[in-house]
């Protein structure tokens, strides 16, 4: 068995007046912990993760594998929503992973792209994707950030409108670019690719649905995810045959929800694979 890992991390996203602070810390995190553990390490960050090298990455670390190998791909910055095209999505909406060239680019990593990555893989590869990133809100733009609330929770959400061009945006009946779009799933972009029947799991900084966010945090003066930072911290604790559910359940009750951090990080995938050890 070979342990094979991509970890993602977008502070910058030019054009858009949305950037993030604690990203890339949380990429170096996840590749140092995972290095540690045995995985070969790729990583993207900032200008490096844009769309097109975020797709051949995802196709390198997936397709390298074979039967019984583990996949760890981990993803900190922004998440965004897109007009569905193919009518799949109840909402009209699809869940969006924001490379560092959203705005510049004008494309974002749609879930529907992810699934066609993820679905190319040899069978038998075992695949755990974690998400610090949000997966719901509105297509509101976004006001700049306040220059004196440099340590406030900020939540890792992009709207749309901060990225789309106006005749981009879903059109209300006058025709005029909606400022409020329902969300009715709002789950994270990886969620689509996940295959219980092949024992995927997915680790999510927050809960599906409207006005659930993970936040970008600072916590003893060095800027991070609030997930990853306590997600990590529960890993360190737990006896080398621990199980991801047990590791979820050291995250959430055990550190979030907080006062701080209004989150409560996730664990979807069957319960076979939840059982499952650590990184196994």
């Amino acid at each position: 068995m070979s342990k094979r890992a991509l970890c993602m991390g977008i502070n910058n996203y030019p054009g858009t007046h949305m950037d993030l602070s604690g990203c890339v810390n949380d990429a170096n995190d996840w590749a140092a912990e995972l290095a540690a553990r045995g995985f070969a390490v790729s990583k993207l960050l900032d200008s490096q993760a844009t769309k097109a090298a975020m797709v051949n990455a995802i196709q390198s670390v997936i397709g390298g594998a074979v039967s019984g190998d583990v996949v760890v791909i981990t993803y900190s910055g922004h998440g965004t929503y897109v007009p569905d095209t193919n009518g799949d999505e109840v909402d009209g909406l699809d869940e969006a992973l924001c490379p560092y060239d959203l705005q510049t680019g004008g494309e974002a990593l749609v879930d529907d792209e992810i699934n066609t990555l993820f679905s190319a893989r040899k069978a038998g590869v075992r695949l755990l994707l974690i998400s610090d990133s949000c997966h719901s809100g509105t297509v509101t733009r976004a006001a700049a950030p306040d220059p004196d609330a440099d340590d406030a929770p900020r939540p890792r959400f992009m709207p749309m409108g901060n990225w789309l061009p106006a005749d981009k945006l879903p059109q209300g009946i006058s025709g005029q670019p909606l400022t409020t779009v329902p969300v009715i799933s709002g789950v994270s972009p990886f969620a689509g690719a996940l295959s219980r029947m092949l024992g995927d799991l997915l680790l999510a900084g927050c809960k599906e649905g409207p006005n659930n966010f993970s936040y970008d945090a600072r916590i003893g003066g060095r800027p991070c995810g609030a997930f990853t930072y306590y997600a990590l911290k529960a890993l360190k604790t737990l006896p080398a045959t621990a199980t991801y559910a047990q590791w979820h359940a050291a995250i959430n009750p055990g550190s979030l929800p907080s006062a701080s951090y209004p989150q409560s990080p996730q664990i979807f995938g069957s319960a076979d694979a939840r059982k499952r050890q650590i990184f196994t």
